[in-house]
């Protein structure tokens, strides 16, 4: 496929013009990360856009993503994107290794208010950060919680509910329950990305793009750290209490940053209803929908998805985090 500045990608190798490496965050915690310089050449001119910072989802790795963040690189932009501690290349918080552990979320929040306090010092403005599932949960309560200050925001199908059904404060007692009645930190289902779904089905959660899709175990079986399993008691239980910070009456409605929410209707892993509630109270929020044509990977789906995701967020992007010298209102 074609994109970016013409220029088409091998999504099973890192590209030239990106370099990994890792960040120490204050405890000595050593985060990977890829960064691509964000040069695009037109015309034989050097054209500086921005820098963009992305933060995949629970058990993600940022190689799944290298398709649309060579593609932001293409069009102008520094480009980071980073691992969450205790997954992918950034260690692990459990002595079991293919369990998605964490003590509380703000772990995670601690680590991205520091990453983003040093990174808007190296890079070029304007600021924007996208997060993906679990990413865009922890971006929002971020953003919301004033951790970071990017000029937009861009959520690809926001962890903002489960879809276990009952209200967050009654799921959240129970998962307290469990936590307290055996290990918090082992596995709160036993296979896949969601309670009762089989490893075989795991696509049909996923992406309709079968190659898309192949991308990730090629990844896994080159980059054996990479592979992760179900999440544990503990990372359900603070998940439906982080979850319930965001439903604090007016903490979403103080949000003043432009923000792109980007959907699935039938998203098998995170509620809609959840993002939808999220969109409407938040002041200048623009959510864009799906039907039954995609699933929970937006970034990761079938070209006709993938490119309208794709052109929204340019969209987005060009109005509301213009380039230094455009005189595009926000």
């Amino acid at each position: 496929m074609e994109f970016g500045a013409g220029k088409a990608i091998d999504r099973r190798s890192i590209p030239e013009a990106a370099h990994e490496t890792k960040w120490a965050a204050p405890d000595g915690h050593l985060i990977r990360r890829i960064d691509w310089p964000g040069i695009a050449e037109a015309g034989g001119e050097a054209l500086p856009r921005g820098s963009i910072l992305f933060l995949p989802g629970r058990g993600d790795f940022y190689e799944k993503y290298l398709e649309s963040l060579d593609y932001w690189h293409c069009d102008g932009w520094r480009v980071t994107a980073l691992d969450w501690r205790g997954q992918a290349g950034s260690g692990r918080l459990s002595a079991d290794p293919d369990t998605g552990h964490v003590s509380d979320y703000s772990v995670w929040l601690d680590d991205l208010a520091a990453f983003w306090e040093q990174w808007v010092q190296d890079t070029p403005g304007p600021h924007v950060i996208i997060g993906h599932s679990m990413g865009g949960h922890l971006v929002l309560r971020s953003v919301a919680e004033k951790r970071i200050n990017p000029v937009a925001v861009v959520l690809s199908a926001p962890m903002l509910g489960f879809l276990t059904p009952g209200p967050n404060r009654t799921l959240h007692k129970v998962a307290e329950a469990m936590c307290r009645f055996g290990n918090p930190e082992r596995q709160a289902w036993k296979t896949s990305e969601k309670p009762g779904a089989t490893i075989a089905a795991r696509s049909k959660l996923l992406t309709h793009d079968e190659a898309r899709y192949e991308d990730e175990a090629h990844w896994k079986a080159v980059r054996p750290y990479l592979g992760m399993g179900p999440g544990s008691w503990r990372w359900v239980e603070r998940g439906y209490a982080s979850m319930l910070k965001l439903d604090t009456p007016g903490l979403l409605e103080a949000v003043d940053v432009p923000v792109l929410l980007l959907a699935a209707r039938y998203d098998g892993l995170v509620s809609w209803k959840a993002i939808d509630r999220a969109a409407r109270r938040l002041p200048r929020a623009q959510l864009v929908t799906w039907g039954r044509e995609a699933r929970h990977e937006l970034l990761r789906e079938v070209d006709p998805v993938r490119d309208k995701a794709m052109q929204l967020i340019d969209d987005f992007l060009d109005r509301m985090a213009p380039a230094p010298d455009s005189d595009v209102p926000a």
